[in-house]
């Protein structure tokens, strides 16, 4: 079952992110619904891809979303000047040699990440816009009972007080509606990859 994790317990992992965003807040943490064995890490990822796709007519995430980019494109949120290299520039350049010149991962599909960096157990994108300056880890973690799970990270620059107040607001959405739809979703996924045995 997914459920948010002090930040301390990610904070004590020993991931390259650590290194790369040192100037950024570390706004969330959840253990991810999705037990399995040490080699799973890449099923995992194949889920994320698209694990924040919703179906925009029926749900509330998918309105959700929908009001975001509306508002982002009649307030220039989302402007190209304001994102990647343009306000901000890519964290890729805060890399180690070995991770910057690996190929980066996959992109999220349905929102505008773009991947920073893989790892054998760990995986990182970024966004930005003119509101913040973000980035979503996703890492493979022992579970403490011999099997593994994954668990999501994520981390926020804000731009200035427009930033603070649209984490603020935004806040409250994100814990009781988008991220609960995007576990669920998560979780039927990796169920129906992976169906559990029943014993005979």
């Amino acid at each position: 079952m997914s459920a948010r994790l002090p930040n301390a317990v990610h904070a004590l992992r020993p991931w390259l992110v650590h290194d790369v965003v040192p100037d950024f807040r570390l706004e969330d943490v959840w253990a991810l619904p999705t037990p399995g064995g040490p080699d799973d890490f890449g099923r995992l990822l194949a889920l994320v891809q698209g694990a924040e796709r919703v179906d925009r007519e029926r749900s509330l995430a998918g309105l959700l979303w929908a009001v975001r980019w509306k508002l982002g494109e009649l307030l220039g949120w989302d402007d190209p000047g304001a994102g990647l290299d343009g306000r901000v520039r890519s964290l890729r350049e805060r890399l180690p040699a070995e991770a910057r010149d690996a190929p980066p991962g996959p992109a999220v599909e349905g929102l505008p990440f773009v991947p920073l960096y893989l790892r054998d157990n760990e995986y990182a994108a970024e966004i930005a816009n003119k509101t913040v300056h973000g980035v979503l880890h996703v890492g493979w973690v022992p579970d403490g009972d011999g099997s593994y799970r994954g668990e999501m990270a994520v981390y926020v620059k804000p731009n200035g007080l427009l930033g603070e107040a649209y984490l603020l607001a935004i806040k409250p959405f994100r814990h009781l509606v988008v991220y609960p739809a995007m576990l669920r979703r998560l979780e039927r996924l990796w169920r129906a990859a992976r169906p559990v045995a029943v014993p005979a």
